[in-house]
């Protein structure tokens, strides 16, 4: 089945993409300061995924890093969009008019233009509250978007699992199902205290754990699509 295919394609490329480019951009700004003209653009020895030094987002703002990022979250995007509607081919295919189906296609395809609109701001300065609270919404909408996506994805496939059995490897399937879970458990957990408002929590600094949870959110986000990847058989 060409959807399969391409899905399975697809996928490991949406893991590859992102991946190079965010750490492309923390290697710039951590390892070749030469680059960035301003002192505030330079980070040192930092492992955001452990230390929280730095978000997401400050390594990739600045000249150069922006250069990796933006086109690569543009690129993220379309596959992102591709993705979403090969597996609604594959759902047609072995279950016509699911329940799930339009579900799955309307938050994926949100997501991706979540993304789009993100990528196309970062770096614009703009001094103004309701800007930064517009940014803030649209990365929050990327992040629900994708998520309530693959989970509606793992749920639909789960529901016809012996129609795909011989398709898939049943393990991956089970282990998507499992990181899905632990993205909305820790989102549902974290989300009240990253709200607190200044940066301290019983001793704990807001804001190291904010930027080491948008790291790892990051990598556990692309790591379903790795699994996916894992998960097709090739055919």
């Amino acid at each position: 089945m060409k959807s399969i295919e391409k899905a399975r394609f697809i996928s490991i490329w949406i893991f590859i993409v992102p991946f190079v480019a965010v750490n492309t951009c923390l290697i710039l700004v951590t390892q070749f300061h030469g680059l960035f003209e301003s002192q505030a653009d330079k980070l040192f020895n930092t492992i955001p995924y452990i230390d929280g030094g730095a978000s997401i987002s400050r390594t990739a703002r600045p000249y150069p890093s922006w250069l990796v990022f933006k086109p690569a979250m543009f690129l993220t995007s379309f596959l992102l969009v591709r993705y979403w509607l090969f597996n609604k081919d594959i759902i047609q295919h072995f279950e016509n008019n699911h329940k799930n189906t339009k579900r799955i296609v309307f938050f994926g395809i949100a997501s991706a233009i979540a993304l789009t609109i993100h990528s196309i701001f970062l770096g614009i300065k703009f001094d103004n509250d309701l800007y930064k609270l517009f940014r803030r919404i649209v990365m929050l909408s990327f992040i629900v978007f994708e998520i309530v996506a693959q989970a509606y994805l793992v749920a639909t496939f789960f529901s016809f699992k012996e129609k795909i059995k011989s398709y898939i490897n049943p393990t991956i399937l089970y282990l998507k199902i499992i990181l899905v879970s632990l993205l909305i458990l820790i989102a549902i957990i974290s989300i009240p205290i990253i709200s607190l408002p200044g940066d301290d929590f019983f001793g704990m600094n807001l804001k190291f754990f904010k930027h080491a949870l948008e790291w790892d959110y990051f990598l556990g986000v692309i790591t379903f699509y790795l699994l996916t990847f894992l998960m097709w058989k090739k055919i």
